[in-house]
């Protein structure tokens, strides 16, 4: 199964005006095991909701994923899972990005300018659909947290269809086992095990962030308050809104660019200098929060077009009770072209 998960890493995602592909299409190999794998008559399921933990910061009540139905069950799975120092690497929380020591950081009007010049030969182009790897803290009771990794491919075809596939991987250690709460238990699962693969009827929406993206920063701006349904976004909702177009669009250079720019304008979303992302690909790192409770949110943009490569939050306090520290990562999600 990671043999054909490298295999569909080749692919784009369909684009807004066609199907494409900006490696080249697929060899005869990879398209045999494509087929196969979204054609294969197995039962379709759906990951658990709280695996997906955390879209957005929200109060700690709803952070801690149905723990008083699940208490027992986490507590003994968990107890089996991490076991002591021993545990495999791929089953730890990622660490914190970190800014890289004496980087300078660069204003987002800066990075703007270069977005904008960046995308005056209209490349790459808005593609329909996401490609995105993501962690998810799933914390017990008295447990210490483990992470839940995943890939997803969402492919969309000419008839308004379209295909999701969700891997349970780690690109941090490849072939290594890792964790997942399929079925509501988490268990080790082998590396690229298939979490769900689901087919989609045609469908279509005129509302974001299903609709298409527009490409002027005025536009783009009143798509992402009508993502989030507020008409004034403030900066923690407006991340909120750049993660949910993400998942649903895979960004062209002119939305890129005007993304940038509506970035720009906020308020608190500060340059904090240069990272390498958890793809390995370097990035400026902007960051808004880390004071008190709430989280800190870090978004990583691309240094040269400004598209969005990474968005990590971060606990800003200890929370003992859960086995969780101030700088624990939350939540990460990496979109890839």
């Amino acid at each position: 199964m990671a043999d054909e998960l490298e295999l569909l890493r080749r692919a784009d995602p369909v684009p807004a005006d066609g199907p494409h592909f900006g490696d080249g299409p697929l060899d005869h190999r990879a398209e045999r095991r494509l087929r196969r794998l979204m054609s294969e008559d197995r039962p379709l399921r759906r990951i658990a909701p709280h695996a997906r933990l955390l879209r957005r910061i929200v109060p700690r009540a709803r952070l801690f994923w149905g723990l008083a139905a699940t208490a027992g069950v986490l507590v003994t799975a968990l107890t089996v899972l991490i076991g002591g120092p021993s545990a495999p690497p791929a089953l730890a929380a990622p660490r914190p990005l970190t800014v890289r020591a004496h980087s300078t950081p660069v204003p987002l009007k800066e990075l703007a300018g270069l977005a904008d010049a960046a995308a005056q030969d209209d490349t790459p182009r808005l593609l329909k659909g996401t490609h995105v790897q993501s962690w998810s803290l799933g914390m017990s009771d008295g447990k210490p947290p483990v992470t839940l990794p995943e890939e997803r491919i969402v492919r969309w075809r000419t008839d308004d269809s379209h295909t999701e596939l969700v891997v349970a991987t780690d690109p941090r250690h490849r072939g290594r086992p890792v964790l997942t709460d399929e079925g509501g238990e988490p268990r080790r699962v082998e590396d690229g095990h298939v979490l769900s693969r689901t087919t989609y009827p045609p469908s279509w929406s005129d509302a974001p962030p299903e609709a298409r993206p527009p490409h002027t920063p005025a536009a783009l701006r009143d798509y992402l308050a009508e993502t989030v349904r507020t008409d004034s976004p403030r900066t923690p909702e407006l991340l909120d809104a750049v993660k949910e177009l993400l998942d649903h669009w895979t960004l062209g250079a002119r939305e890129s660019a005007a993304l940038v720019r509506v970035l720009a304008d906020t308020q608190g979303l500060r340059p904090v200098g240069q990272v390498t992302d958890r793809l390995g690909r370097p990035g400026q790192a902007y960051v808004y929060g880390g004071e008190g409770g709430g989280g800190r949110r870090m978004l990583i943009l691309d240094p040269r077009t400004g598209a969005v490569l990474g968005l990590e939050t971060t606990f800003t306090r200890d929370e003992p009770e859960w086995g969780v520290k101030a700088g624990d990562v939350m939540d990460y999600s990496a979109w890839m072209r």
